[in-house]
């Protein structure tokens, strides 16, 4: 049975055509952890609201389609967590010693980085969680990440988060770049456009990373034994 994704209404038969020789089965290793990009307050401003109804008062916000991945996203660390599958959260560099004329996008500078960088209170990190803080759009770029994963014996990073067409993405390549086999969780990512959203995602799907449903993931990982 073919798996329906949420870029089949944009991307048409002859695209598909044109990468399918990137068709293959998908995997999640022996060894997964859980990358969650930038679930911090800035993006759930005004509410679940269409974007378009925000942008004005709340540039950086996704609205409804961040709102609508706070279940899903909470399921997902719910299952990795019942697994011992490691969940590591990226977040803006706000300490006062760094350089904060560097920043993930050409976006203009913060309000108040502090707050906007503190994590959504339903998605936050627990006791234990590592957290990476970073100044450019992937949460490799600069950052001890890498060294973290190799140590930890990491084989497959499962990403989730926001905007897929941004950080997401950024992420991603460099998670492939450095060697690890990459899984993007289709309802726990997030982007204020839906078109970058379907688009990206479906070529990520092609050359970097599998494009996998929550339920397939939950599935896969319930079905690896505990660490320990």
């Amino acid at each position: 049975m073919t798996v329906r994704h949420v870029w089949d209404d944009v991307i048409d038969e002859d695209t598909r055509a044109i990468y399918a020789a990137y068709d293959r089965d998908r995997w999640i290793g022996k060894r997964p952890v859980v990358l969650a990009i930038d679930l911090y307050q800035l993006v759930f401003e005004g509410g679940p609201r269409p974007v378009r109804d925000l942008v004005e008062r709340y540039p950086s916000s996704c609205g409804v389609e961040a709102w609508n991945a706070v279940a899903p996203t909470q399921a997902l660390f719910a299952v990795a967590r019942e697994r011992d599958v490691p969940v590591i959260y990226t977040t803006g560099e706000t300490r006062p010693d760094a350089r904060h004329t560097v920043h993930a996008t050409r976006r203009g500078g913060r309000r108040d980085a502090v707050r906007d960088y503190a994590f959504q209170a339903e998605l936050a990190p627990l006791e234990g969680d590592l957290v990476v803080r970073k100044q450019r759009a992937s949460a490799f770029f600069g950052t001890p990440l890498v060294a973290h994963l190799v140590e930890a014996g990491v084989d497959t990073v499962i990403v989730c988060g926001e905007t897929t067409s941004g950080c997401v993405r950024a992420s991603a390549v460099d998670a492939y770049s450095n060697g690890f086999h990459v899984v993007l969780v289709e309802e726990c990512c997030f982007d204020r456009s839906a078109l970058s959203h379907k688009v990206n995602l479906f070529d990520l799907h092609q050359k970097y990373a599998d494009v996998m449903h929550l339920e397939e993931v939950e599935r896969r990982l319930r079905a690896l034994p505990k660490s320990g």
